[in-house]
């Protein structure tokens, strides 16, 4: 069944007391004219509106139904409603799958039989669009013709975000709490098709199905609606509190984090730079992250530069074309650099103001920021101020430019400023750092959108039966081998045999211990390096006989210009997901590590690994460089090993894989596995 006529309804029944009183006075302060019916079995009225006694007494199907009765009753209301035909229901009670009954929750759906829900433990929405609150509480939406959604499993989280004062265009708001029937997948297909939608905004506790989501975001994408997510659950704590708040499962967070980048979905990690994305992005994505920045002062043009650095995005300087036009609107004592900071020669002079960011606005960046703090206190007079935001709206529209005006705080941004540039088609936002972040965010999402090759689906794949058992390392790598993966020459050999091998091998050898039972052979005294000699193997392999009575002989592997690690890691949510990163004595050391989801691609493994700040050892440093090809085929001889054995792999581990300036080769190799069959 459709979700439109449960969020934009012509006709609604409220069913309860005090709460359904709040949510029609909300409704009727929208301007809803449709049919509002109110239901309760003792009071005449509701917020004006004479009362039936029962859903049985209604005379006609409606659209949506708010039940903000009891939970066990609630179960028969919905029951009720369906046999009337409603298009869907709100569910406010609390006290189901969240609370530990999933039983009560599992017959609350049964009762609705198709009609759709949102909740149970949930608030509600408010769609200004639809002019409809069903919604028991305060809000500060407006109607508006075009606005951002913002979809929540949180009501306390959904009511702060309609409180804000940052000119914001909300045109709607959904809580789904716990998600029985209908979830964030649902919604962002339904809210992506409405063009009265400029873009949509997710805090997200967890995910019930990722494949659906996914799906649900390649439609948004297809729509050209931008997707800005505030995952909580970064942290163990923020686990703990999603797992008992909705009973949501937060999946490991860097697997969220590649899902996200697969997507093309913004990730931010407050949720005031939240609404600072949603409000960049309704005026749309950007082709990339080349901005330039406009002040009048040297110290916030620095600030701006320096609080880009680690950022995706970049202050290149001008063109041989745009810096003469820049300068002949300035005296000689400006230097024309980006960050720009073009003194206070020119500060209160209009025509002169908007030449100068005429000339910077036409130089062919993705976004244009004027950094702009404006007096808001009521003794001072903030008029220049106002000419100079003036100046750069009449700018940007001149040079047909993408911009934003920036105050580096937050409380210095008047309303009054924001919703005259807002309205001229220029993001007003508030506070620098969060400005920047929305400004990356909207560069990855327009990159994203430029990619041709197809989004990859999640694969879900049946987990086998059976104990995970661990691999010897011989066995890990001749069965990886087997996939393409280069190995060091060597031989498993009883102890006593060790000397012989190395003999025939050649030196310098390794020497390791070999049993399934020891997964971090170093720690245990079981790996020897660079044995150059049999006198060498032979003291090596007795001062491991306490650990085993096998050992593999190797050939030394040298000249590596870097060191990897390429690991595969089943998670509950997301299945097998692929780990690339620094590896060796840095894996800890560093964490400098990326995270895909399985299956992946040449392509998306490439960008992955081009994050990596090793991968600047592979690409070449300081006259040294590895074989970038070489490293990729070893990262598909895993991936391939992976899908081959995706119903068994448990984990698996390939640390270090050395990368030579001709070649990469896996020197240890681990893998637990469940049975194959």
């Amino acid at each position: 069944m459709s979700l439109s006529q449960l969020i934009f309804p012509q006709s609604i029944a409220f069913i309860g007391g005090n709460e359904c009183e709040i949510a029609i006075r909300r409704t009727m302060e929208l301007g809803f004219t449709g049919r509002i019916h109110a239901i309760h079995p003792k009071r005449e009225h509701l917020a004006g509106i004479l009362t039936k006694p029962s859903v049985e007494h209604l005379r006609e199907p409606v659209d949506a139904a708010f039940i903000a009765v009891k939970r066990e009753p609630t179960i028969e209301v919905v029951r009720q409603l369906r046999s009337l035909g409603c298009g869907g229901a709100v569910i406010y009670a609390a006290g189901f799958a969240e609370a530990g009954d999933a039983a009560l929750q599992d017959e609350l759906l049964s009762a609705a039989d198709g009609m759709r829900l949102m909740g149970p433990n949930c608030y509600g929405f408010v769609n200004s669009l639809a002019r409809a609150a069903l919604w028991p509480d305060e809000h500060g939406i407006k109607p508006v013709s075009r606005g951002v959604a913002i979809i929540t499993q949180s009501g306390n989280i959904a009511c702060n975000l309609t409180f804000t004062k940052r000119a914001l265009p909300l045109a709607a708001v959904f809580t789904i709490g716990n998600q029985v029937d209908v979830d964030m997948a649902d919604m962002v297909r339904e809210l992506a098709a409405d063009e009265r939608i400029s873009a949509i905004g997710l805090h997200i506790e967890g995910l019930r199905d990722v494949a659906a989501f996914a799906h649900a975001c390649e439609v948004a994408k297809a729509y050209r609606k931008p997707i800005v997510v505030l995952k909580t659950g970064r942290s163990e704590q923020g686990a703990k509190v999603a797992l008992s708040h909705t009973s949501s499962l937060a999946g490991a967070d860097a697997l969220y984090d590649a899902l996200f980048e697969r997507l093309g979905v913004a990730r931010m990690t407050s949720i005031t730079a939240f609404v600072e994305a949603l409000k960049f992005l309704h005026f749309g994505p950007l082709g990339g992250g080349k901005l330039v920045s406009l002040s009048c002062s040297g110290g916030e043009a620095a600030l701006a530069a320096d609080m880009a650095v680690g950022r995706r995005i970049s202050f290149p300087p001008f063109d041989a074309a745009t810096k003469p036009r820049v300068a002949a609107t300035l005296n000689e004592f400006v230097a024309i650099d980006n960050p720009l900071d073009y003194h206070t020669f020119i500060w209160n002079q209009e025509d002169k103001l908007t030449s100068t960011f005429t000339a910077v606005l036409s130089g062919g960046f993705d976004v244009g920021m004027l950094i702009l703090d404006t007096p808001t206190q009521t003794h001072l007079n903030p008029a220049a101020w106002h000419k100079t935001a003036r100046a750069f709206h009449t700018a940007a529209k001149f040079a047909q430019a993408r911009a934003a005006v920036v105050a580096t705080l937050p409380e210095c941004m008047p309303l009054d400023m924001a919703d005259e540039l807002a309205n001229g088609g220029i993001a007003p936002l508030f506070g620098l750092d969060d400005a920047l972040m929305a400004f990356e965010a909207a560069a990855m999402i327009g990159e994203n959108w430029a990619r041709t090759d197809a989004i990859i689906p999640i694969a879900a794949s049946n987990l086998n039966g059976g104990e995970v058992s661990t691999l010897t390392e011989v066995e890990a790598k001749q069965l990886l081998k087997g996939r393409g993966l280069s190995v060091p020459d060597g031989s498993e050999c009883r102890i006593g045999d060790a000397a012989d091998v190395a003999q025939r091998l050649g030196f310098p050898v390794t020497l390791k211990v070999s049993s399934a039972r020891i997964a971090h052979k170093t720690e245990a005294g079981g790996v020897a390096l660079n044995l150059q000699t049999r006198e060498d193997v032979i003291n090596a392999a007795a001062s491991m006989q306490h650990l085993s009575d096998k050992v593999l002989v190797e050939r030394m592997v040298r000249g590596a210009v870097a060191e990897l690690i390429i690991g595969v890691k089943r998670d509950p949510q997301f299945g097998l997901a692929l780990v690339i990163g620094a590896g060796g004595i840095l894996t800890e050391l560093l964490h400098d590590s990326v995270a895909l989801l399985l299956p992946t691609s040449r392509t998306e493994i490439l960008r992955a690994v081009k994050r990596l700040k090793v991968w600047k050892l592979v690409e070449g440093f300081r006259g040294k460089s590895g074989d970038q090809d070489a490293v990729l085929l070893a990262i598909e001889a895993v991936v391939a090993f992976a899908h081959s054995y995706a119903a068994s792999l448990e984990e698996l581990d390939v640390n270090p894989l050395m990368v030579l300036p001709d070649g990469a080769v896996a020197v240890d190799a681990l893998i637990r596995m469940r049975p194959i069959r």
